[in-house]
Formats: C-alpha cells, structure tokens, sequence
C-alpha cells in the first residue's frame, strides 16, 4: 500500500489531459460512441447491461475510425511513455496522454470519466504497472473492448509488482518497450508494418542515439563511482550508467512511496553526505520533502555536486529523449565535477 506524505500536496493536481493528434480522420463516430459510454458509466440509472453495450459499441467504433482511417487511436497513462508512442507511431497513430502535468503524482492519481472515454476508445493502451498506476488497470476493466491491445510495461520488463516501478529510467527497459509498441502497432495495422519499422529505425538512428551515445560515455567513463540518491527513481538509472547506489534501499524507497524513512537509513545517508563517501547527490526535484531539502544542503556544504531528475517531463511539452538527454548531462557534468574525468 502506498502512503500519500503530508509534504507532496502539490503533486496531487489532476492534470488536464493532452492529446497529441496526428491524423483525425472518421473520428466523428467514435466520438459520439464515447459519450454514450461517459454517460452510462457515470449515472447510476444505468443498467449494467446497458454500461456495457455502451461501452462495447464504443469500442468497435473507435475501432472502425482506426482501421478506416488508418489510424491507431492509443491512450497512454503516462506521458512519457505517450511520447515514445508518438513518435513510433507518426501519421499512423493519434496518442492521448492521461498524465501529463509535472505536477501530478501518479502513485495518488484519481481519473475523471474524460479519462474513462479516452480509454473506453483506445485500440491501444499503454500503462506503467508495477503498482505504480493501479487506477489504469480499474479504467481497463470498467471500459473492455474485444479489439483492443494493452501494454503494461512492468510485465514487459519482467518487474511485477512490489519492485521498482521506474523502469522509464532504465536504458534497457526504454529500449525494449520501443521495439514492442513497433510490433504491436505491425499488428493492429498490418498494412503500414514497413512504416513502423522505418519509424522505430530512424528514431533509434536520429532521435534517440544522443540519449544512448551519452549513456554509453557516461558508463565508459564513471563506472563504479559512488552516489548518493534521494529516491528510488534514480535506481534503474544508475544501474543503467553503471554508478554504484550507495543510498540505503529502504529510504530510496519510502520517499519514493511517501512514507517516513527509518532513522537508522536516515543516519546512514546522512553519515554517507557528510562523510563525502558519495561523489554526486542525485535527487528528484518533483519530491523534495524537508528531510530531502536537508541532504541537498548538506551535499552542497560539503561540496558535493548534486544533479537533479524529475518523475514526468518537465516542461510537459519535452520529449522522452529531450527531458531524459538534459537530465543525463546534468549527472555527466556533476560526475566530471566530483571525479575531474
């Protein structure tokens, strides 16, 4: 269970949902399908057949609106994730991202009957999983659709629930979530699979290999190097880059799930900062609770450099590679800082 920390209020908005449109064609039937699905599954008049004949109806005409159009309608419960789906999909796919506020949390997101339809009409859904958007399963469940292909990333990593569910900062993890929207999309439109295949090659060759050039110079370059973290959102990263997480597990995580970290973690980070046994502070600048803004101050006296990393893209309009590529050279330039390398 996860326990929402009296510090995180500002991360409790309900974000307006973004939508990003690529080709709109015969969307119109869809959408009407859709509202009689908001209305049935908000009134409780309704009947549970007729919820579900809704709802049903509202699939198979979103569907047609796909395949007619040859377009993809995708919800993606995180933006990041959106992203990625954007830009594999180009003109072939129309993506609505559920979050996409840097100021929302996902762990204690609530979902408005707006998400409930975007849902409801997507022929493709893309959740996080690993505990980590539990409300995505509920909006699945309450809005089936026989046509639709869902993608829940801890599955695909092989993380389940109880692990780390960060996995858009793992190199690896981004890079097999990439190739499975591809053949999922080779799937939902068979016509257009070489399109898919050229648009996944170009973005790995163009629009990705800065993100994976600087991983791989940071790896060459700072392996082994001691860090201290603020939360557990910078794990997979680091085990990515090839840095060693000295941070004990335990507060990594309790921040990460807004609960009180043990004192005796709390001494120890502490006793890491003050010590300079950890070269870079890396802390999350979305979640910077009292305790979190001490480590920072302590790290900066005693000269420690400190990068920092967010949960969602911020700004809300970056990329997936621009958000990640700036926060890679902020820990690339601390690292250099802490090591003269």
């Amino acid at each position: 269970m996860r326990i929402s920390a009296p510090a995180r209020p500002a991360r409790s908005v309900r974000p307006a949902r973004s939508v990003r449109p690529v080709r709109l064609a015969a969307a119109t039937a869809a959408a009407l399908a859709l509202a009689a699905t908001a209305a049935c599954s908000t009134s409780p008049a309704k009947s549970d057949a007729a919820t579900g004949a809704a709802d049903a109806a509202a699939g198979v005409a979103a569907g047609a609106a796909g395949a007619a159009g040859r377009t993809i309608r995708v919800a993606a419960a995180e933006s990041f994730w959106g992203s990625l789906a954007a830009q594999l999909g180009g003109e072939h796919v129309e993506v609505s991202d559920i979050i996409s506020n840097p100021d929302a949390d996902p762990h204690d997101y609530e979902p408005t009957a707006a998400d409930g339809r975007t849902v409801a009409g997507a022929r493709y859904v893309i959740t996080n999983g690993i505990g980590y958007d539990a409300w995505a399963d509920k909006l699945l469940a309450a809005n089936p659709a026989p046509d639709r292909t869902a993608l829940k990333v801890g599955d695909l990593v092989g993380v389940q629930e109880g692990g780390n569910p960060h996995q858009w900062y793992s190199p690896a993890g981004v890079h097999r979530v990439i190739d499975r929207i591809t053949e999922d999309y080779q799937k939902l439109d068979p016509a257009d699979a070489a399109y898919f295949d050229q648009r996944r090659t170009e973005f790995l060759g163009t629009a990705l290999a800065p993100y994976d050039q600087l991983i791989a110079q940071i790896k060459a370059t700072y392996a082994g190097t001691p860090i201290g973290a603020s939360e557990s959102i910078v794990t997979p990263l680091a085990e990515g880059l090839g840095l060693r997480l000295l941070t004990p597990e335990g507060l990594l995580d309790a921040v990460s799930e807004g609960a009180d970290p043990t004192a005796a973690d709390k001494s120890t980070a502490d006793r890491q900062i003050s010590g300079r046994q950890i070269g870079i502070y890396v802390y999350n600048s979305q979640n910077d609770t009292p305790d979190i803004k001490a480590q920072v101050q302590a790290a900066k006296a005693q000269g420690i450099p400190v990068a920092t990393v967010t949960e969602t893209p911020d700004p809300a309009t970056a990329s997936f590679q621009d958000w990640q590529l700036a926060e890679l050279r902020g820990i690339a330039d601390a690292l250099k800082q802490a090591t003269g390398k």
